[in-house]
């Protein structure tokens, strides 16, 4: 079974640092610079994870996580959502929302490659 990530981030430098991360560890990483197709690109890819920033071109991450949350099939997929800024408002919306996790930026390589794990179920 493929251990894979979707990861819809905008900044290259922090898609380089959670791909070289991730992928020392066995993970496949597909990355999306853009919020908008992400529910597609999901239902085409079946990641067994996103890690979704909160600022994205042209949608939000908190209206794609609303999007996978109100899709039956997607639901249930566990969503890491990553921010820089770290709000308690934010981390609140993101709760409500159904956020399986949340991190802020910076963040240290242990921290994401446990958070990783953790929700994956390995």
């Amino acid at each position: 079974m493929g251990r894979r990530v979707l990861l819809v981030e905008d900044e290259p430098n922090i898609i380089e640092a959670i791909r070289f991360i991730l992928s020392r560890d066995g993970w496949t990483v597909e990355a999306r610079s853009d919020g908008q197709g992400t529910l597609d690109a999901v239902r085409r890819r079946r990641p067994d994870l996103v890690i979704l920033d909160v600022m994205l071109p042209n949608r939000s991450g908190y209206d794609v996580l609303r999007d996978l949350r109100d899709d039956p099939q997607l639901s249930g997929l566990p969503v890491l959502m990553l921010t820089a800024r770290g709000q308690k408002k934010d981390r609140d919306l993101a709760m409500r929302l159904g956020v399986s996790r949340f991190m802020t930026k910076p963040f240290a390589n242990a921290e994401m490659l446990t958070a990783v794990r953790d929700l994956a179920g390995g």
